[in-house]
């Protein structure tokens, strides 16, 4: 093993950062992305991962200690290392996004093309319980263990809870401060599960971290938006039939054949919509009585992953074309599925779309993805016949599904929303493509 010295990666602006807790000792074997030390900034808590797996053979940093971009934190025995390894990637912050979000099939809405099958909201940011004192890593142990921080009375420095609080809240006296994260508080009582195991034979499957992330912010998302979901469905024949001829141009490229899917199209189709009516573009304002309308608009896509379900965000959609947003679409999905998209990928995002083209359905309800105020879901195309004033056509139908937070969005704006995007799908010669 060759030794490196790990520092601290880029953390933007901050200088003079305390690190508030070091996670590893001497001798620790660790793998990469394993935390290292938690640093504290006047924004975030965040903590800084392992670049590689390797063996600690020193920690030059402690408790206490001010740091900033390239300071030193340990000395470390690397695994197949024969130079120094680079800064360590950049640190995870608190209330940093997911991966809205961490899937396994390429983003799709037509029976024709690879779809992102998508019945959720996309992933979010991890509970962060809300201004309590504590790391990333006691908070993502509160979370593994269903305890709520809030309730938890800290023993550290200046109030901060350590792990040892946490733990010691699910014994004794403590054991009343546990509550699931994902469920309970508000006053609504928890669901009792009986005992399964007296009707027959069970497994304890531990669900996957993006899970058990999404899970917490899709339940404080349905409990705190009040839902409603408008369904309409767009004559997308003639679109389907340009369509495929993209695609065939596309799957020749010689330099980067790519593929190209009905949901470029709709992501246009949404921008037009968005511009059309600022108010889908926005979040409602914490004083809940103002709308922070957004000027640039970025679509959230719903990737589905073997570990469940990510959002990656695609940025200004209104300065792309179809031929642009497709590529990218497929290079976005192909790192979702290899796990490897970058925080700020997957954050941003002012409206969502969620396509179950590739799998099935007729209609669904997809979850706000809370601050957003509206997503998009599609469901798929299928030949219907449409009177046409003379005769039954058969014609190719899209459903489609919009779920807005009636707070801000009343039906007569939902209804015309859909219908936008209707007829922006039955013409795409009102695309700028």
């Amino acid at each position: 093993m060759a030794s490196v010295d790990v520092k601290v990666p880029d953390i933007g602006d901050f200088k003079n950062v305390p690190v508030i807790e070091v996670l590893v000792k001497a001798g620790d074997v660790i793998k990469a992305d394993d935390p290292l030390i938690s640093l504290e900034s006047d924004k975030a808590t965040m903590e800084v991962p392992a670049p590689q797996g390797g063996r600690v053979a020193e920690v030059l940093v402690k408790v206490g200690d001010k740091v900033a971009e390239g300071t030193p934190i340990l000395r470390m025995e690397a695994e197949n290392a024969a130079a120094p390894a680079p800064a360590a990637a950049a640190p995870a912050a608190a209330v940093a996004a997911p991966a809205p979000a961490a899937p396994a099939a390429a983003p799709a809405a037509q029976t024709s093309a690879p779809a992102a099958p998508l019945h959720k909201a996309p992933v979010p940011a991890p509970v962060d319980f809300g201004g309590v004192h504590a790391s990333p890593s006691v908070r993502r142990l509160a979370r593994e263990l269903d305890v709520d921080l809030t309730k938890v009375k800290g023993s550290g420095e200046n109030g901060r809870v350590t792990k040892e609080d946490v733990k010691a809240a699910l014994s004794g006296a403590g054991a009343g401060m546990a509550m699931a994260a994902t469920g309970g508080g508000a006053g609504i009582p928890e669901i009792q599960l009986p005992d399964f195991s007296k009707f027959g034979a069970t497994t304890l499957v531990p669900m996957s971290r993006i899970k058990r992330i999404s899970g917490p912010h899709l339940h404080r998302a349905w409990l705190n938006v009040p839902h409603v979901t408008q369904n309409d469905e767009a004559d997308v024949t003639t679109t389907e039939a340009f369509r495929k001829e993209l695609d065939e141009v596309a799957k020749s490229d010689k330099k980067a054949p790519y593929r190209v899917s009905l949901l470029p199209f709709l992501m246009k189709a949404a921008v037009s919509a968005l511009k059309a009516m600022p108010d889908f573009n926005s979040s409602l304002a914490a004083s809940k009585d103002a709308l922070i309308h957004k000027h640039y608009y970025h679509i959230g896509v719903a990737v589905d992953t073997p570990d469940g379900l990510v959002v990656p965000v695609i940025r200004d959609c209104d300065r792309k074309g179809i031929a642009e947003i497709s590529q990218e679409l497929g290079e976005i999905s192909a790192r979702a599925r290899a796990g490897k998209l970058k925080g700020e990928e997957m954050q941003g995002g002012t409206f969502s779309i969620s396509s179950l083209g590739g799998i099935g359905g007729t209609s669904f309800t997809p979850i706000i993805n809370a601050p957003e105020v509206a997503i998009l879901g599609v469901a798929r195309a299928k030949m219907a016949p449409v009177w046409d004033g003379k005769a039954f056509q058969p014609r190719l139908m899209l459903p489609l599904c919009l779920s807005y937070d009636h707070r801000v969005i009343d039906g007569a704006s939902g209804a015309r929303f859909t219908r936008h995007i209707a007829g922006m799908m039955e013409d795409v010669r009102r695309l700028a493509l």
